[in-house]
């Protein structure tokens, strides 16, 4: 953790359920459920299950002195075991930890953090959604040239491009969302056999205190769901890093469509006082760039050996940990971008070049003087255009072949770009309706 960079890099309400007391926490509420599960199997007495769980609280532990002694057996859960047996009295202290093993209680405790990560991630992504709807439905008629390549190729709208931007978070939020943490619970070798017959009736008590999917059998080195999360994460980054990027090149200067009308001093320079900077989306970018390393990362885990992986499933801690809280941070500063963002739908009007209907007029054209004709006179004006000769209306109407057919304001009409959106409202309306009835707002 970095006091100097975590505000940017680390931003949002994600980093705090990520935290070392976050996981010390889900780790001791594992212990707990444990405790209860074998009491509801009948293999523990009620009394002693409380008095594990009485003492499962993070403030009783040193968060320090437990990675301290972690090097020693190679994860803190050892340690931690350790402090626990220490901190319960009576008999209740030779039933902490019974039957399960220290893979058990870091992959339970994973599933907690990432279900209690994915409350404010999912609030924030949902935000955003709901922030895209409104420019998508306010600007649904709003003209602005569609670009390909990075050049202008036909007109569209504004709405169009951001109806775009909420189908992709409505699918990463639907995706995330439906995303089910698994308890795990296997014991040294995925046997459970310190619970004799008992151990499914453990499992399944176990999995409903910690309020987790009960896994079809324990996933020791079964890491399907571990990799899906990743995946599922690295999609939320892709899809914020793909609107933050249209913000990024949407404002510059020279195009000046949207800008971010962020609170005072945001966006400026430490040397140029004219700058105007889109900042926060800059922040996803920032955030969500490291998304397919980790993801990489995670997948290579998945190749592990026998019931109990050596290094491969250690190797997951880092990745899984800076992927959570890299996509949070990206989905906290998109709908910060989101919020502040302002078009200018001016200069989306003015930045639609003539040249862009040349395919709505080659298309009138050629209906009577024929494809090949039409596309060599009207790619001829065009080409004057550029050069300065005059506006393409004028030229088109005082070309030979172009003037024989179509008339000047028949020209003029045909390079309205707002007369050739194609299906634009109509996509931006499927977009809005699928958004509201997601939200069930149908």
């Amino acid at each position: 953790m970095s006091d100097l960079f975590d505000p940017l890099l680390a931003a949002g309400p994600v980093r705090a359920e990520l935290g070392d007391e976050a996981w010390l926490q889900a780790m001791l509420d594992v212990e707990a459920a444990l405790a209860g599960a074998l009491a509801d199997a009948g293999l523990l007495q009620p009394a002693h299950a409380r008095n594990i769980a009485e003492a499962c609280r993070a403030e009783y532990y040193d968060v320090v002195e437990l990675g301290r002694q972690a090097v020693g057996i190679g994860n803190p859960a050892g340690p931690l075991v350790r402090a626990l047996t220490a901190q319960v009295h009576g008999d209740a202290a030779g039933y902490v930890h019974f039957g399960a093993t220290s893979q058990d209680v870091l992959d339970s405790a994973l599933m907690l953090v990432v279900a209690r990560a994915l409350v404010p991630l999912l609030d924030d992504l949902e935000a955003c959604a709901d922030r895209a709807a409104e420019l998508a439905e306010r600007h649904a008629g709003t003209v602005q040239a569609g670009r390909t390549l990075l050049q202008q190729a036909l007109p569209t709208t504004f709405g169009c491009v951001v109806a775009s931007w909420l189908s992709g978070l409505d699918t990463v939020i639907g995706r995330l969302g439906a995303y089910r943490p698994a308890a795990q619970l296997g014991g040294a070798a995925g046997t459970l056999a310190s619970y004799g017959e008992h151990g499914p009736a453990v499992l399944k008590a176990f999995s409903e205190r910690l309020q987790l999917d009960e896994p079809l059998l324990p996933w020791h080195t079964e890491r399907t769901r571990v990799a899906e999360l990743a995946g599922l994460l690295g999609e939320v980054d892709g899809v914020a890093a793909r609107i933050a990027r249209a913000v990024t090149l949407l404002a510059q200067t020279e195009v000046g469509e949207v800008f971010e009308a962020g609170p005072a001093g945001s966006g400026g320079s430490s040397t140029l006082p004219h700058k105007r900077n889109p900042v926060a989306a800059v922040a996803v970018l920032a955030c969500a760039r490291p998304a397919p390393g980790l993801v990489a990362s995670v997948l290579a885990g998945m190749e592990q050996e026998h019931q109990r992986a050596a290094g491969a499933w250690h190797a997951e801690w880092r990745p899984l940990q800076e992927l959570l809280r890299s996509t949070g941070s990206a989905a906290h500063w998109l709908r910060t971008s989101l919020e502040r963002l302002r078009p200018d739908e001016h200069a989306m009007r003015e930045n639609v070049r003539d040249e862009l209907m040349t395919e709505r007029v080659t298309g009138a054209l050629a209906a009577k003087a024929g494809r090949l004709a039409a596309h060599d006179a009207i790619a001829e004006c065009s080409r004057r255009a550029a050069g300065g000769e005059g506006a393409l209306a004028d030229l088109l109407a005082a070309h030979p072949l172009v003037g024989k057919h179509l008339d000047h304001a028949g020209i003029v009409e045909l390079l309205d770009p707002s007369g050739y959106l194609g299906s634009a409202q109509t996509f931006v309306e499927r977009a809005l309706s699928f958004h509201h009835k997601r939200k069930g707002h149908a």
